[in-house]
């Protein structure tokens, strides 16, 4: 159980899954792999939450809490750069007054990551992508400064009534754009005369050179 888990156990356990395929992992613990992830974006998390004994679902808990680690995926491509931004977690829109970077979702979730590096390849059939080597991540100082600029620079114009004016260009590693299943989804969000409006839930996403540069210092590439 993840209860009686150390680091160190999560560790060696997700360092054995290195090498085994999508397939593999699956028929362990009784799962179906579906033909692609069109319509099954989480699926690749789902499986190794489900190898690792993650216990916090979709809490806005890290997903080892007793152990205050987020585990998070990485598609990479042949060379080994990262396919697409990461999810860190949603981003709230209201009540924002007051948040500060030391107390928000983002610094939580990115204190100690757990990365596994997973073929990303689409050419490739999913059952037989295999998993990478699992490495754990504690941002930097300048890493941390980085990711409280863009923080603070998103929060102050979602608090200005600015969230529909924020690009996913914006933020120099952590960027904001929507995160919703359909347009059809919608929340609150303060407009700019500090009105609600309506608007669709927003994701705080790791930029791809973020994440390249995280690969490269820690495989020396």
């Amino acid at each position: 159980m993840a209860t009686t888990m150390d680091l160190k156990q999560l560790f060696e356990k997700a360092s054995a899954l290195a090498g085994y395929s999508f397939a593999e992992v699956a028929a362990a613990h009784g799962l179906t792999v579906p033909a692609d992830l069109r319509r099954n974006k989480g699926w690749v998390g789902q499986l190794l939450e489900a190898a690792l004994g993650a216990s916090a679902g979709s809490q806005a808990l890290q997903d080892f809490p007793e152990l205050g680690v987020e585990l998070k995926t990485i598609p990479l491509n042949a060379a080994g750069k990262p396919l697409e931004t990461t999810f860190v977690c949603t981003t709230p829109l209201t009540q924002v007054t007051g948040l500060t970077w030391a107390d928000s979702n983002v610094r939580n979730k990115l204190q100690c990551v757990l990365w596994i590096p997973i073929d990303g390849r689409r050419e490739i059939p999913l059952a037989q992508r295999c998993i990478g080597t699992a490495f754990l991540w504690q941002p930097t100082a300048e890493e941390e400064h980085l990711l409280q600029q863009d923080w603070q620079e998103h929060m102050d114009r979602i608090a200005l009534g600015q969230v529909e004016t924020i690009t996913a260009h914006q933020g120099q590693v952590l960027q904001l754009r929507p995160k919703a299943a359909n347009s059809r989804v919608l929340t609150d969000a303060i407009g700019p005369g500090g009105e609600l409006i309506q608007t669709l839930p927003r994701g705080f996403y790791l930029k791809t050179q973020f994440t390249e540069q995280i690969i490269q210092r820690t495989f020396a590439l």
